[in-house]
C-alpha cells in the first residue's frame, strides 16, 4: 500500500474546507439523493461523498456502510484528489497503490474503486465522489462521464449558497434537481435497456385544505406526503416535489407492474394520516413506462405521466 502525498496547495485546500463550512455539518438529502443514485445507477454495495480534512476523511453521505470517517491516510480517496481525472482501479487486489490497505484485505474488501475528485474555486480538492465494490469491474467511456457528470452536480451543491436542488420545506429534490439527475437514469436506462417507470402525483385538494385549515396545515400535508413516498420507495428512487402540490417518483429498473405494492402501501399510509386529521388527503397518480421508441428523454415521459394523471381527474 502506498500512502497518497498531500496536495502542494494543502493549506489553502483547508481552509477552503473551513471556509464552506462543511466539515462535519450535517446530513442533508441533497447529497444523500446523488449517493443513492450512483449506487443505483452503477449497480455497487458502497457510495459516498467525502470531505478530506488534515488527517481524517470524512463523509458527508454514504450508502453501504456503516462509518463517519476514516484515517486519511488509508483512504484511497488520497489518490483521488492528485488526479484531474475520474480515478478508476479495476482490482484493487493487484493494485500497488491500495494492495494491503485495510478497506482491501478486510471487510469490506473493496475490489473495485471509482473516484472523483470535487474542487472548491481555484482547483482546491475539498473531497470526492466514490463509488465501490467488493469485485473487479471495469467501466465504459460513457460510465465514466456520467460519474464525471454526478460529480460536478454534487460539487455545485457543495458549493452553493442555496439549496438550488432541493425543495426548502420537504427537502427532496425540486424539479432542477430531479431534471438533473432524471436525464442520466433515463440515459442509463437507454443504454443498458433497462425498464424505467415514472409516478406522477397531484394532490387534488390541497388548495381547500390550504383555504380551510390555514397553510401551516397546508405545509404539514406537504411533509407528510414526502415523508410517506420517502418511505414506500426505494432509497435508490428519485423523489421530488415538482410544484406546490406535484410530486413525482422516477424508478430505473422497474416495470410498471411492480409498482402495486408501494402504491398500495402509500394508500394505506395516507389512510391512517387521515383518521387523524380533519381533512382528508386524496391524491391522483399518472404512471408511464419508459419506452425508447417513444420517450426521448425525461421531458416526454414527465408529460406522459401527466396526461395518465389527467385522466384520472375526478376519479380520486
Amino acid at each position: 500500500m502506498r500512502i497518497a502525498d498531500k496536495p502542494e496547495n494543502e493549506k489553502l485546500r483547508l481552509k477552503a474546507i473551513d471556509d464552506l463550512g462543511l466539515w462535519e455539518s450535517p446530513p442533508e438529502e441533497r447529497f444523500d439523493r446523488f449517493v443513492r443514485f450512483a449506487q443505483r445507477l452503477f449497480d455497487v454495495p458502497i457510495a459516498f461523498v467525502s470531505i478530506v480534512g488534515e488527517d481524517v476523511q470524512w463523509f458527508k453521505s454514504i450508502e453501504g456502510l456503516s462509518i463517519e470517517t476514516s484515517p486519511r491516510e488509508l483512504a484511497i480517496c488520497g489518490h483521488t484528489m492528485l488526479t484531474d481525472d475520474v480515478l478508476v482501479i479495476e482490482d484493487c487486489a493487484s493494485d500497488a497503490r491500495v494492495y494491503g490497505n485495510p478497506f482491501v484485505v478486510q471487510p469490506p474488501y473493496v475490489r473495485f474503486y471509482a473516484g472523483v475528485r470535487l474542487n472548491a474555486p481555484g482547483d482546491l480538492c475539498i473531497g470526492t465522489l466514490c463509488i465501490l465494490d467488493t469485485r473487479p469491474r471495469t467501466l465504459t467511456r460513457d460510465d465514466i462521464g456520467i460519474l464525471r457528470d454526478l460529480a460536478r452536480m454534487v460539487e455545485l451543491e457543495l458549493l452553493a449558497q442555496s439549496k438550488s436542488s432541493s425543495d426548502d420545506l420537504t427537502g427532496l429534490s425540486n424539479r432542477k434537481g430531479f431534471n438533473d439527475i432524471s436525464k442520466h437514469a433515463i440515459a442509463w436506462c437507454r443504454r443498458m435497456e433497462k425498464p424505467a417507470t415514472l409516478m406522477y402525483f397531484d394532490i387534488e385538494n390541497f388548495r381547500s385544505i390550504n383555504d380551510d385549515f390555514g397553510t401551516d396545515q397546508g405545509d404539514r400535508v406537504l411533509k407528510e406526503i414526502a415523508a410517506l413516498l420517502l418511505q414506500e420507495f426505494r432509497n435508490s428512487d428519485v423523489v421530488a416535489r415538482l410544484g406546490a402540490d406535484e410530486f413525482c417518483v422516477l424508478l430505473t429498473g422497474t416495470d410498471a407492474d411492480q409498482v402495486d405494492k408501494p402504491l398500495a402501501n402509500l394508500r394505506d399510509a395516507i389512510h391512517e394520516e387521515n383518521l387523524n386529521h380533519p381533512y382528508k388527503v386524496a391524491y391522483r397518480v399518472g404512471t408511464v413506462s419508459f419506452d425508447s421508441k417513444v420517450h426521448k428523454g425525461i421531458d416526454d415521459l414527465m408529460a406522459a405521466a401527466d396526461a395518465e394523471m389527467d385522466k384520472l381527474k375526478g376519479r380520486s
